[in-house]
């Protein structure tokens, strides 16, 4: 493989990788007197040239989704997070909007379309894919960003790449199938939806060529119990990586300890704190991801904080030989998704954790809030051949288990609840009075 593949950086110890990217972030404010968006944020946090000079990422002020969208909102459609011309820019995608405030826009350069895509070789190399591999890209390309980084650092990468846009699940199966697919990259959800029109269809999806699936787009990937079923159903390695929209491709799963996933700190600093304070946390305690992406000159984030939940611990040598950063678990929930139920802290990957590790073919959790007491329900179809009422007992005990609280659990007949190919939606929240 070629230059493209450059992964020395991986290697650095961690003296070695804080100058680069102490070098790097001089380099990225030196960028931005250009940029109106940050100028204008510089100038608020009385930070002058000498201060953005020194490099000192603390004294930057924290960036936050609810600041972009307003940006946005106020100098329509892109915003003023523009470092350059907009004629210097030939990419557009959006964030799925799935937190309920609409989706932000983003713009591209051809440089910061490349470094991303570079960001991506980390993912790949870190997987185990290789050239003679067959990469199949399971999802429908629309305006969202990941999709279309992951399929071009593929053909940059040196890999064959299957776009499977504009497909039924049916479909996609046979073209899997048909084509010899070795790797597939699509949502948890997806791996599962896959799975299970196979079963109904009588392919033994565990004897396809597939050999790993890289899942991405929800925590699930992060998730033990959806890792597994992953893994047994596909009879094939499930590996999990990170990225937004706003940062672009952040991490990659560690080759050595499943489950680990390692921030490309070349390429980001990554920090975290506490949500409700922003003081940084201990050292592995969770807190809430902060980055600041290094590469993406033209609209870049600096100390955005994600929303996402996280264990991070600092570079140490890990036993896949590299020094970068490490979230323990992957992304363990997000900030704004976590539900006070009868004073208890439920979170939906918990929720997940589960339901998963039992036969239940899709779920749907109901939460309800009335005077403000917050309640919740699910409600399943368990896997074909089960005995629904069964799975849901057993559920409904595993749930009094892991949560303390009793949860009920109602069965529906087979097909009710809705399939996803994108980011699943299964909380349904209702406010009443």
């Amino acid at each position: 493989m070629g230059p493209f593949h450059d992964l020395k950086n991986e290697l650095l110890g961690p003296e070695a990788l804080r100058a680069l990217q102490r070098e790097r972030l001089r380099v990225l404010l030196a960028e931005l007197r250009t940029n109106p968006f940050y100028q204008a944020r510089f100038k608020a946090a009385q930070l002058n040239e000498t201060a953005l000079a020194a490099a000192a990422l603390e004294r930057l002020p924290f960036l936050t989704k609810t600041e972009l969208q307003r940006d946005q909102a106020a100098v329509p459609p892109f915003g003023t997070n523009r470092t350059y011309p907009l004629n210097a820019y030939n990419r557009f995608n959006h964030s799925s909007g799935t937190s309920g405030a609409g989706p932000l826009r983003w713009l591209d350069t051809p440089d910061s379309w490349a470094w991303m895509a570079r960001s991506w070789s980390h993912i790949f190399h870190a997987a185990g894919v290789r050239e003679n591999d067959r990469v199949c890209f399971a999802f429908s390309f629309g305006p969202f960003l990941g999709f279309w980084t992951a399929y071009e650092a593929a053909t940059r990468y040196g890999v064959l790449a299957f776009p499977a846009g504009g497909m039924s699940t049916h479909a996609r199966l046979r073209f899997l199938l048909d084509n010899g697919i070795t790797v597939v990259c699509c949502t948890p959800t997806y791996a599962l939806r896959m799975a299970q029109t196979a079963h109904e269809e009588g392919i033994n999806i565990a004897l396809s060529p597939v050999r790993m699936l890289i899942v991405a787009g929800e925590p699930g990937g992060s998730v033990p119990a959806t890792r597994a079923r992953i893994a047994g159903a596909w009879g094939a390695r499930c590996v999990d990586h990170y990225g937004m929209t706003e940062t672009g491709p952040v991490s990659f799963e560690c080759p050595s300890v499943p489950g680990r996933m390692h921030i490309i700190e070349s390429e980001f600093i990554a920090e975290c704190v506490d949500p409700a304070t922003g003081v940084p946390v201990a050292d592995g305690a969770r807190g809430e991801l902060v980055l600041t992406n290094l590469g993406r000159l033209g609209s870049p984030v600096l100390r955005y904080r994600t929303g996402d939940v996280v264990a991070l611990r600092a570079s140490a040598p890990c036993p896949c030989g590299r020094s970068f950063a490490a979230l323990e678990g992957g992304i363990l929930g997000r900030v704004d998704d976590m539900l006070v139920v009868r004073g208890v802290n439920v979170y939906p990957t918990a929720i997940e954790d589960t339901i998963r590790r039992l036969p239940v073919a899709e779920y749907r959790v109901d939460v309800t809030t009335v005077r403000a007491m917050t309640e919740i329900q699910i409600r399943i179809e368990a896997d074909p051949g089960e005995d629904g009422l069964d799975v849901a007992r057993q559920l409904s005990a595993a749930l009094t288990q892991t949560l303390g609280l009793r949860v009920p659990v109602e069965l529906l007949p087979a097909g009710t609840l809705p399939r996803f190919e994108m980011k699943a939606n299964r909380w349904q929240i209702q406010r009443e009075s």
